[in-house]
């Protein structure tokens, strides 16, 4: 079986968000499992010049868009056992940064394209090419509208995956004709509520819908999650499955992980304790036996944060710390300096991003919170699960199908329902409570190194998709 997985970023070579993690980790899952999945991306400027130099010029081209046609070259590269395209036009991607520009609609209908004008030139055309958000959501329409005709293509099957569906690529319908090329008359493949929305198309034209896990597969046929495209999912919910991701238990491991204080294992676990009390030396708090809860996350209104912000103070009369790491809205970025202000025995607060500090709350903290408002999948509660760090979520996406209410005596964590401060509140009581007994909070903390978050769970999906499509 042979994949071309289509994505905007992937790591190592570029990395915004989530969707990049997953471009690094699931070819690989999948290569270790015999299944020839390659990856292709744009050649961004930002790429370090260690990992250019890895790359092998194949050949240039021409690409289509709409009525002119834009030189595309291709280079490839193996990392870690996987084969890479590069799609190189320095006018679309010698850029700061991936997205954000004016132009950003031209830029990924030129890439969906050229995902499949180059595959002549690569010598492989794959049984699925698996695309992933609205950067990609043009190969399956382009596919279907003008390729299928060619032998060479007409057995190609499609995968769309919605990672977040805020993110749709909605454009005014002047772009139909200037910018996406399509044959005259086809302009309701890609128009939804009076707009070019690219999105849209890829859930017409695609063969199968997935999501980055099965509780957001069911709540984006809500309007209160789909961002306005409840309906036209509901018209293709045959299509639609969630697989949760999964994390590189290679790179989150605390055994071998040489960004914290002290490696440990599962027999090991006394030596978080070691870690937990570096932390609180580092980032100026008292050193102590108290609860430290911590946050590793964006600083804005869908991570939950109103709900920390309407009951922090009264979460602070309790013996317990905080630490957060994280940037975002003002709002949230003004509250909690004020309150590590206010509070610096039992509030720090860094703001920003610091890979290695990340780490070290994942090792250090007691608990993790992740009040999310909405989750498609999240990777930082798997990640805490991983250190023993015992999570607090709210029941919504990938939240709801990693994490369950250890209440009943086998759960990995503590839950709450409803989008309310109140209720987040009492899980946090119910958490320190637990922590108390000493015993039973080894038990629950071993319970969450044992969970099984790898790609391997996830690959072994998403193979069983890809046969499905096939017929195998």
């Amino acid at each position: 079986m042979k994949v071309l997985f289509a994505a905007s970023e992937a790591l190592p070579f570029a990395m915004s968000g989530g969707l990049a993690d997953v471009s690094g980790a699931l070819p690989k899952a999948l290569r270790r499992r015999l299944i020839g999945c390659r990856v292709i991306m744009p050649l961004y400027s930002t790429i370090s010049e260690e990992l250019k130099a890895k790359m092998k010029f194949i050949c240039h081209i021409t690409v289509p868009v709409s009525w002119r046609r834009q030189y595309c070259g291709i280079f490839e590269a193996h990392i870690d056992g996987v084969i890479y395209y590069l799609i190189d036009n320095q006018y679309y991607f010698k850029r700061d940064g991936l997205y954000g520009y004016y132009d950003d609609a031209e830029r990924y209908a030129f890439f969906s394209r050229a995902v499949l004008e180059v595959l002549p030139y690569i010598d492989f055309f794959p049984d699925i090419i698996h695309c992933n958000d609205w950067q990609t959501a043009m190969v399956p329409v382009y596919l279907n509208e003008m390729y299928k005709a060619d032998w060479r293509y007409s057995n190609i099957k499609t995968v769309f995956t919605i990672h977040n569906i805020q993110y749709q690529g909605k454009y005014g319908m002047e772009l139909y004709g200037d910018v996406l090329g399509l044959p005259e008359g086809r302009e309701s493949i890609v128009e939804y509520d009076s707009c070019v929305n690219l999105m849209k198309g890829a859930i017409q034209c695609s063969d199968k819908v997935t999501t980055v896990s099965p509780t957001y597969s069911r709540e984006i046929l809500s309007p209160y999650y789909s961002h306005g495209l409840d309906e036209i999912l509901k018209q293709f919910t045959f299509k639609l499955t969630g697989i949760v991701n999964g994390i590189d238990t290679d790179v989150y491991n605390p055994e071998t992980d040489s960004m914290i204080y002290k490696n440990y294992t599962v027999s090991t676990i006394s030596d978080k304790a070691y870690n937990k009390k570096e932390l609180q030396k580092q980032v100026g708090l008292p050193v102590g036996d108290m609860p430290v809860i911590g946050m590793v996350s964006r600083l804005v209104k869908h991570k939950g944060l109103d709900l920390v912000k309407c009951v922090f103070e009264e979460l602070l009369k309790a013996d317990l710390q905080f630490v957060i790491l994280g940037s975002g809205e003002w709002e949230f970025e003004t509250f909690f300096y004020d309150m590590a202000q206010k509070h610096p025995d039992k509030v720090a607060l860094k703001l920003g991003f610091d890979a290695t500090l990340a780490h070290r709350i994942y090792a250090g903290a007691d608990i993790f919170l992740m009040p999310s408002q909405s989750e498609p999948c999240g990777l930082a509660q798997m990640v805490a699960l991983r250190y023993g760090t015992v999570p607090i979520v709210r029941e919504t996406g990938g939240l709801n199908d990693t994490i369950t209410d250890s209440g009943d005596g086998k759960g990995n964590g503590f839950t709450f329902a409803d989008f309310n401060a109140h209720d987040m509140q009492n899980a946090v009581w119910r958490a320190i409570g637990g922590y108390a007994d000493k015993k039973g909070w080894n038990i629950l903390r071993t319970r969450c190194m044992k969970c099984d978050n790898s790609w391997g769970a996830s690959a072994r999906a998403y193979i069983g998709l890809y046969k499905e499509l096939l017929g195998k």
